[in-house]
């Protein structure tokens, strides 16, 4: 029995450590329950719309009941978030001001606001969905986040911008019609997984970025599709990029990298890979774009192996001044070359290999690329000719991507649901 008062006093303590809930109804100041909550409180807010622009300056969970609306009436931050361990959730979060110099947010998450947590939100008609500076381990999950759609692109903000953070945990979101969907810089040890970013200028904008993880998203209709400029050690793997206007992946000054099992679909550059060293390229399917690899800029000393590279209009478009090997380099990795739908040699063993060495482009892609109009007589004898001559002689020979030993057949075997969907747009 001499325990039972020790009992109910730590009972009481653990109580008060987990905080109270506290019901926020239709007509409260929203800005004054959170004034007069403490840390740990739970606040239900209930279905309204609340105006103003709002702060968080404590540890508190923010929980909408039935989707209430906070508005910030079309100036400044709609909320700001200034303490750790901030949980908002369940919220429509709306309106924000639309002043670029003061990065106006629907959340703002400032220095020193670590583990916030910001899920199951819609983030609509703000300048800036999420702005996130100096705050680590953040975590954004199952939000809808829209952009102040009626803005040309250059006057909107981005839908979760990330600068100097640590991880971060970007997950199951869809996110449209802003400027850069996802933008992300000096930020490190992330996770972006599962988001749909699409109708933006880029589905995602790294740079000066290192050890993220991009994993299982899907980047469509948007000008670029995933950019990745200026990093290091990056896994980008089991991805979807389709249907965007210039290039679908963007590689640039990227080193130390993988970049693996990813459909890249019916861009106008399925990849653009500049200044690029050291990195894997394992297993990708390049289907249906205008050209399949833009390749430049010293871009050399890199692993492509067991890709598919099918139906795009240029396989590769490479101007270098050496040959640049892919796939294996030695008889013993005969089974690591890529797949090419325009391959004209032959398989006469049936080792699934082809007997001959697969080559990009040669002297007639160069003209071409020089000079647009020649391809109005690609099927006229005469460049027909020119293209046999110099696959013969060498003299005129261009330095291209060689791939020593071609596959037979391509590895991705569901590689033509991708061809039909480039076909039906």
């Amino acid at each position: 029995m001499k325990w039972v008062p020790i009992l109910i006093l730590l009972a009481g303590w653990l109580t008060g450590a987990q905080g109270a809930t506290v019901r926020v109804a239709p007509g409260r100041p929203l800005q004054a329950a959170i004034d007069a909550a403490r840390p740990g409180d739970v606040l239900e807010i209930e279905r309204a719309t609340y105006t103003g622009n709002f702060v968080i300056g404590k540890a508190l969970t923010l929980r909408g009941v039935d989707r209430p609306t906070i508005s910030g009436g079309q100036h400044g931050d709609t909320l700001r978030v200034t303490a750790s361990d901030v949980v908002i959730e369940g919220l429509i979060v709306r309106d924000s001001g639309d002043s670029l110099k003061d990065q106006n947010a629907g959340i703002n998450i400032l220095p020193g606001a670590h583990r916030a947590v910001v899920r199951h939100c819609d983030l609509t008609y703000n300048l800036f969905g999420l702005w996130i500076e100096k705050a680590d381990d953040v975590r954004v999950e199952g939000n809808t986040i829209t952009g102040k759609r009626d803005y040309n692109s250059a006057q909107r903000g981005n839908g979760v911008q990330l600068y100097n953070t640590k991880g971060a945990r970007i997950i199951d979101n869809n996110i449209s019609f802003v400027r850069d969907a996802l933008y992300v810089d000096v930020s490190h040890h992330a996770i972006f997984k599962g988001n749909r970013l699409h109708h933006s200028r880029y589905g995602t904008h790294y740079m000066n970025s290192y050890y993220n993880l991009w994993e299982d998203n899907d980047s469509y209709n948007n000008r670029g599709g995933l950019a990745l400029m200026e990093v290091r050690d990056q896994v980008v793997r089991n991805n979807r990029t389709w249907g965007n206007a210039d290039h679908g992946i963007m590689l640039r000054t990227l080193q130390d990298s993988r970049v693996e099992n990813n459909v890249v679909a019916d861009n106008d550059r399925g990849f653009f890979i500049y200044d690029v060293e050291y990195t894997e390229l394992r297993g990708n399917l390049v289907i249906g774009n205008q050209v399949g690899v833009h390749l430049s800029a010293g871009s050399t000393r890199n692993v492509v192996q067991g890709n598919d590279f099918i139906g795009n209009r240029e396989q590769v478009r490479y101007l270098g001044a050496r040959d640049e090997p892919w796939g294996g380099r030695k008889p013993s990795e005969r089974d690591q070359g890529n797949f090419w739908s325009d391959y004209l040699g032959w398989d006469r063993d049936g080792d699934g290999i082809g007997d001959l060495p697969y080559e990009a482009s040669d002297v007639l892609d160069r003209l071409i690329w020089r000079h647009p109009g020649v391809q109005l007589l690609l099927a006229s004898p005469a460049v027909q000719a020119l293209r046999f001559v110099s696959r013969q002689f060498p003299v005129l020979r261009v330095p291209t991507v060689v791939d020593a030993y071609p596959r037979a057949q391509p590895v991705n075997k569901n590689w033509s649901t991708w061809r039909d969907r480039a076909h039906s747009r």
